[in-house]
């Protein structure tokens, strides 16, 4: 990078950044607002489907049940299985 001796170099560079900067922002604000693609972790459905995974899981049901019940592939519920026996252990931890 050259070195600005003048005034007027600087008033130029000093366009150019904002000009440059301008463009970030228009850049950026098109990534803040794009959809995310993929599997959205704890949105309401997913709270939905893992709270009735609880429910059936605790009263006994077996995971072919509450994955047929909810409409899910049987990873899915052993997914939520294994965010419960997290959480559980978390609690469990804290209680200690």
């Amino acid at each position: 990078m050259e070195k600005i001796e003048t005034l007027e170099a600087a008033l130029k560079r000093i366009a150019e950044l904002e000009s440059e900067n301008e463009k970030l922002r228009e850049e950026l604000e098109y990534y803040k607002n794009r959809k995310m693609s993929g599997r959205q972790k704890h949105n309401a459905k997913w709270m939905a489907i893992y709270n009735d995974f609880v429910a059936g899981y605790e009263s006994g049901m077996t995971m072919i049940e509450i994955a047929k019940r909810n409409n899910v592939s049987e990873r899915t519920i052993y997914r939520y299985k294994a965010y419960y026996d997290k959480m559980r252990n978390t609690k469990e931890n804290v209680l200690e």
